[in-house]
């Protein structure tokens, strides 16, 4: 794809300061200016004004005509700098430090540097009632470096590990023992990748594992799963031959291309297959999307969907 949505936002950054004078613009002129094509430039300015929570065709303070050869716009925003409120800041000071946590040591490093500057700002803007009821929250280490150095150590010797490890959605740890077979840095996540004594593959999230023993048992590690992990960039892996096709709407099916690197159709539109290892999984991956995602393929998969819907006492597709 010739058009992201990272050179789209580029382009509206650039070009709605420029236009914000209340003055018509050839359209042509405009679309020279920012290196695209009217039509392109048409449906940037669409995008603006575009609204799915808000009554449509307009966004408060950004007013856009367009006429037949010209466009004006109209946005007193930015006439003057802006200026984000006290909740604002301190959102994207949480955000920054979910990221940062998320990041190595050496990526860390930029981001400690706008934290530094935002925490700065922080403290300098006055305090009044709007600030009422805004609330302190961290984060928990993603991973501690004492359990990464011990895995570290049972990956060089060939050893097995008793590990206690709480899963996702999971009230209380379990211990069970595994043997190591790599570390991966997929989804940016460390994680263990492993096989339990039925030998199944599995991964374990760094930032879950309570407790590790290193035991004198050894085992023959198997690296290949961990290079399938690095070659897809996520932490799954499956052998299974099934799969699901799945059509998302023109109006999400950019980004989701974007993410799988995918083509889009001639309508905008994406149709792909995902590898099916849990039902559940492929349930849940098309509701998260709404009426934008329709499973299409296979049958028992689209009536396990419409089961799960009339459950909701939603409609099936």
């Amino acid at each position: 794809m010739t058009d992201t949505a990272s050179a789209q936002l580029k382009r509206v950054l650039h070009l709605i300061p420029r236009l914000a004078d209340g003055e018509e613009h050839a359209l042509t002129e405009v679309a020279a200016a920012a290196e695209t094509s009217p039509a392109e430039l048409l449906r940037d300015l669409e995008s603006i004004s575009e609204r799915f929570d808000a009554p449509g065709g307009f966004v408060e303070g950004v007013s856009i005509l367009v006429e037949e050869n010209t466009v004006c716009v109209t946005a007193n925003q930015f006439h003057r700098p802006m200026r984000l409120t006290m909740p604002e800041l301190c959102a994207l000071e949480l955000g920054l430090s979910m990221l940062r946590r998320e990041r190595t040591p050496a990526e860390q490093a930029p981001i400690d540097r706008a934290l530094g500057r935002l925490r700065d700002t922080i403290t300098h803007v006055p305090t009044n009632d709007r600030h009422e009821g805004t609330r302190y929250a961290d984060l928990g280490a993603s991973g501690s470096a004492d359990h990464l150095a011990s895995l570290r150590g049972a990956l060089s010797s060939d050893r097995k590990v008793e590990l206690r490890y709480r899963a996702g959605g999971a009230t209380e740890s379990s211990t069970r023992t595994i043997c190591p077979h790599s570390l991966a840095h997929a989804e940016h996540m460390w994680y263990l990748v492993a096989t339990g004594d039925d030998g199944t593959l599995r991964f374990f999230r760094l930032d879950r594992v309570e407790a590790i023993r290193v035991l004198d048992e050894t085992f023959e590690r198997d690296g290949a799963a961990a290079v399938r992990v690095q070659e897809t960039g996520r932490a799954f892996v499956s052998d299974t031959s099934r799969r699901m096709t799945v059509r998302y709407s023109p109006r999400i099916a950019r980004w989701v291309a974007e993410r799988e690197g995918q083509p889009l159709a001639a309508d905008g539109s994406l149709t792909m297959e995902h590898p099916v290892a849990d039902e559940s999984w492929a349930i849940r991956h098309v509701l998260q999307y709404g009426p934008d995602a329709e499973l299409i393929a296979p049958p028992e998969l689209r009536a396990m969907m419409s089961k799960t819907l009339r459950s909701f006492g939603g409609v099936s597709r």
